[in-house]
């Protein structure tokens, strides 16, 4: 076997081909697709879910299943092609050489096992490695992913430790046998983003340390610009763009990396002047992909006999790092004009007030041995004393860790749970203490919400037409079952679905199609207070950018009020007319998107806006990573709750910030700050986000 040569590539894949094998068909999911890794580099992949990303990943672990085959090409791992490589080899390379990280933490784990006899197992097995040894190694690896108290998660199970951490663990595991490339698939989209920041920067460190070669497969083109220096774009199997990540950033030159850009909240981008554009169109399936270029249907620069005409190839950008595009128009397109925003959108106008809420809070009471029910109950103070109000037309975003009481905030107001004391407004009408089933119909259908995965909402065995004749059945709206229909395909209209969805199923509707349907059956009883619960996290960024906009539209036309809860500060900020941030039960700060997202900052709000990735270059940020976990609140620390994390706690002088909970501090301008830090410290806080010169301009 011939050595390694380090000057060349780590990972080579040549015009790749994968397709799946149906009893119906041969579906294409990858096609014709290039890239390089070369040594301590990291290559980002990013693109709409099912453009085949993951699929690459599979086809490089050669672990495709049995319908998943390599129709063309090769994949050459240190220039040994994989695609020719037996069983036996595979084995060999596979978790020592080349190591993958999954989504879904627990995915890989074995709930019944010791997460220290799970990492153990990896060098073991592949290095031969005495008991002794591949403990020591597993316990530096633990203390490297920066966990607290190595010697104790060792000996937890998984179901012990928090997302964050079990996906640390995970990372761990990858690491244990020193792989050369390290291939990640979206490893952080189920984490909050504080959580999320101290993973990405782990990843770097780690890379950095151990000089592995990265292949990182995400969504999230701001995460993906702070862990990696190189970028493929793909769309529908192939690859469109690619290079190093200024130049794709800088100087895009494919119409679809123009297009997810301008579908995404940057800072740049506003509700009123700047609106995000969702890419016209649908993504097309892989046996109906279309002559030419794939994205030629929903191209603003299409060229019908040219565009279309036939396959189109990879093409060098000259003067750029390694820079490709698969475009034939790249030099007669305008590439800067094309970036400039027409589209304007009026101002909602906001009215009076139709949301109070004055000290509410909710408690629980959990016994200590839940598992029999013995011992001293103790409470959990999910939500403490919540005062602010909402008023029609206007967006107010609650933003916060999970864990910080957002969504017990949620039931309790749309009358799934009562709350412990305080009271709630509902225009005239206290509703604090009635539950769902005791408020009458009116407060039901003026008060709805949009929850965050449409999957779960929609009932798999009724049409779509006939889930919102139901609703609108409940909300007794219309009198005859021909009024209801005219009012359910009015709803369709309103959603912007064609009409013909009604006598579909929802299982024929992709993920966006559905949270439509799940707005249209919102809107069913004409709502004028809209909870709004993570209603775009699980969705594309144009789709999400659709659903946004649509959200939008409805509130503008109806005046309805939204509360939008979210931990993605990049949309609040886009979004929302005035900002709530939460913390262990707690409101820490409460005012307009321009106050929170300028200094002074409560310290939370200020490691929570460091956290964002944002997708543009000319965007300075500071890096603050917020060491461990939201502490239980069964058991939350004395004083301020957020103390035990807080960079700034050295500057209250006495103790106070363990001792005291601070109370609310009124800024000028309605502007409200919970914290103990003097007027002249928060005076002299500096923003996280700094613009360039040239972008300020």
């Amino acid at each position: 076997m011939t050595e390694w040569d380090p000057s060349k590539p780590i990972l080579e894949i040549e015009n790749l081909s994968i397709s799946f094998f149906t009893r119906a068909r041969e579906i294409p999911a990858v096609m014709d697709f290039s890239c390089t890794v070369m040594p301590g580099e990291a290559m980002g992949l990013v693109g709409e879910s099912g453009c085949g990303k993951s699929t690459v990943a599979l086809g490089v672990m050669q672990d495709l299943g049995v319908n998943g085959r390599i129709v063309g090409g090769t994949i050459k791992f240190k220039g040994r092609d994989l695609n020719t490589m037996s069983a036996a080899e595979l084995a060999k390379i596979r978790g020592s050489e080349i190591a993958m990280i999954y989504q879904e933490p627990m995915a890989s784990l074995n709930p019944a096992m010791k997460i220290g006899r799970q990492l153990m197992e990896v060098p073991m097995i592949h290095q031969n490695m005495q008991a002794g040894q591949a403990r020591a190694r597993a316990r530096q690896l633990v203390a490297d992913v920066r966990l607290p108290d190595p010697d104790r998660i060792l000996d937890a199970y998984p179901h012990q430790l928090s997302g964050g951490q079990q996906q640390r663990i995970v990372i761990a595991m990858a690491l244990m046998a020193n792989p050369t490339l390290l291939i990640l698939d979206e490893p952080t989209t189920a984490l909050d983003v504080t959580v999320e920041a101290g993973i990405v920067d782990l990843v770097k460190d780690l890379g950095r340390k151990y000089g592995t070669s990265m292949l990182f497969i995400s969504h999230n083109l701001g995460l993906v610009m702070e862990t990696c220096n190189r970028l493929c774009v793909m769309y529908s199997g192939e690859a469109v763009e690619t290079g190093n990540i200024t130049d794709v950033f800088n100087k895009m030159r494919h119409p679809y990396t123009q297009a997810l850009f301008r579908a995404i909240p940057l800072p740049s981008a506003s509700k009123t002047a700047r609106p995000l554009r969702a890419i016209p169109g649908n993504f097309p399936l892989p046996h109906e992909r279309p002559p030419g270029c794939n994205f030629g249907p929903r191209c603003d620069y299409f060229k019908s006999g040219h565009c279309d005409a036939k396959d189109i190839a990879m093409s060098e950008l000259p003067g750029d790092d390694r820079h490709e595009s698969r475009c034939l128009r790249i030099d007669e397109i305008d590439w800067d004009a094309a970036w400039e925003s027409t589209e304007q959108a009026e101002a909602t106008s906001i009215g009076d007030v139709v949301l109070k809420m004055d000290d509410v809070r909710k408690y629980y009471e959990v016994a200590a041995s839940a598992l029999f029910s013995g011992g001293e109950t103790k409470v959990v103070k999910a939500n403490e004393t919540l005062s602010f109000d909402a008023r029609e037309g206007e967006t107010l975003a609650i933003v916060g860790e999970s864990g910080c009481g957002k969504s017990t905030f949620a039931k309790v107001l749309m009358g799934l749970e009562t709350a412990s004391g305080g009271k709630i407004m509902l225009f005239d009408e206290n509703v604090q203490s009635t539950p769902i089933q005791q408020r009458n119909t009116d407060t039901v259908s003026s008060l709805q919400m949009v929850f965050q995965n449409p999957f779960d909402t929609l009932n798999p065995s009724m049409t779509v037409g006939a889930q919102i004749i139901r609703a609108l059945e409940i909300f007794k709206v219309g009198r005859t079952p021909a009024e209801r229909r005219q009012r359910m395909l009015e709803l369709l209209d309103l959603v912007k679905l064609p009409r013909a969805f009604a006598e579909r199923m929802p299982r024929q509707l992709s993920g966006g199609q559905k949270q439509r349907v799940g707005i249209a059956r919102a809107f069913a009883g004409d709502a004028k207070v809209v909870v709004a619960d993570e209603p775009v996290s699980a969705l594309d960024v144009s789709v999400q950018a659709a659903v946004t906009q649509l959200l939008m539209d409805i509130q503008r036309k109806n005046g309805t009020t939204l509360l939008f809860i979210s931990h993605d500060l990049s949309i609040v900020r886009y979004l929302s007319d005035r900002v709530m941030v939460m913390y262990l039960g707690h409101v820490v700060e409460l005012g307009t998107t321009d106050q929170v997202f300028a200094p002074p900052y409560h310290p939370y709000t200020e490691a929570l806006l460091s956290a964002v990735p944002v997708a543009d270059t000319t965007v300075q940020k500071k890096r603050i990573v917020l060491e461990g976990d939201i502490p239980s609140a069964m058991n939350p620390p004395p004083g301020c709750p957020f103390q035990t994390r807080c960079r700034w706690k050295s500057d209250v002088p006495g103790g106070l910030c363990e001792t005291e909970v601070p109370p609310m501090r009124k800024l000028p301008e309605g502007h409200q700050i919970k914290c103990h830090l003097a007027d002249d410290i928060l005076a002299r806080m500096e923003p996280v986000f700094t613009l360039s010169n040239e972008a300020a301009e």
